[in-house]
């Protein structure tokens, strides 16, 4: 059962995050404006999750590596299931931003 919830949610992946944004992934941020305007990772680009699926054309290249981030993990993993089911190709739950920014 654990494992279908990280797998549901995208935690517990082996994704080399560090090497992920190395090779270019993009960090989605869909944290509110005010959350991202708080405290982000430097060159994410912040997209809140409530407007996502209105706002994919500013994700133009689907077989882009992008990495989801919130606070916590589960916005981004909401994210994650948002971008793949709208047809983006490599998609990762980072999780919690202020952890992801330690693995990156």
């Amino acid at each position: 059962m654990i494992k279908i919830l990280q797998k549901l949610f995208g935690f517990g992946t082996t994704a080399d995050f560090a090497e992920l944004v190395k090779k270019g992934a993009v960090i989605l941020d869909v944290r509110s404006k005010s959350e991202f305007a708080s405290g982000h990772i430097k060159g994410a680009v912040n997209i809140p999750v409530d407007v996502l699926k209105n706002s994919l054309s500013q994700l133009k290249d689907k077989n882009k590596t992008i990495i989801t981030c919130c606070a916590s993990g589960m916005r981004s993993a909401s994210a994650k299931n948002i971008l793949k089911a709208h047809g983006y190709t490599d998609v990762h739950n980072g999780g919690g931003w202020s952890s992801l920014r330690h693995k990156i």
